[in-house]
């Protein structure tokens, strides 16, 4: 496995950080080498525990500002944010099949569509679900289905270099006018080269036929040459 830890990775190793677990209990749940979590947690500013030495007696949490390990008794919210399930669901007696995660194949499929990453689909088959899994396992399930999804199919046009471009234009949000100093709604013009796909966008406060003749000029100015053909977006 990679020493380098994408930003989703390195959620769930600091947030078990900031619970203070210890190297092994964070591998145990992440699947990640102490080498690599002890890293992250020192360039996060976090103290990094070892496993203890044999017959250390456990500090009293009543006459210590330390973090217990321990998942607090509150059952809906530990420290931080992160939820005692949550936190309880990382530590599985034993890591499920991939046939296991079958059963919520459809939901899977579907938060993926709604752009959702493996950290949030794994967080909502423990909240929601139950499902006891390390967030590792779930991510490779989930890689697993990215490669199997069929790509979905898109037209393709393809022009000559110089033959056509497409126009658009829109409104923007509201920003202050500099010439008046009030809140308007400025619009912006997208001219894109069919072949190259280069764009230009140019932004005005006003709206006219001249006004568009002379955004299509300020644009030839700056690509160093016209198309043969203007393909217009909704006009």
């Amino acid at each position: 496995m990679s020493n380098a830890l994408d930003h989703e990775e390195q959620q769930p190793v600091c947030a078990f950080g900031r619970l203070e677990w210890t190297l092994v209990r964070i591998q145990t749940a992440t699947g990640f080498r102490r080498e690599t979590i002890s890293r992250y947690l020192k360039a996060a500013g976090m103290p990094v525990r070892g496993p203890g030495r044999p017959g250390e007696a456990r500090a009293n949490p009543a006459s210590s500002s330390r973090v217990s390990t321990d998942p607090p008794a509150n059952p809906a919210l530990a420290p931080w944010g992160v939820s005692t399930e949550w936190a309880r669901a990382s530590l599985p007696e034993r890591a499920p099949s991939a046939s296991a995660y079958e059963l919520y194949r459809t939901l899977i499929e579907e938060a993926l569509g709604r752009g959702r990453n493996a950290m949030a689909i794994w967080q909502d088959l423990v909240d929601d679900h139950g499902v006891t899994a390390r967030y590792a396992s779930v991510k490779r399930y989930v890689a697993t289905l990215r490669r199997q999804t069929a790509p979905e199919a898109r037209v393709v046009i393809l022009t000559a270099p110089g033959e056509d471009a497409h126009v658009d234009d829109g409104d923007r949000p509201m920003v202050r006018d500099p010439a008046t100093g009030k809140y308007r709604r400025p619009r912006l013009f997208v001219l894109t080269l069919g072949y190259a796909r280069t764009s230009v966008r140019l932004l005005t406060w006003r709206s006219s036929a001249q006004t568009w003749c002379e955004l299509h000029e300020a644009a030839f100015r700056r690509l160093g040459g016209a198309v043969r053909v203007i393909v217009l977006d909704n006009l």
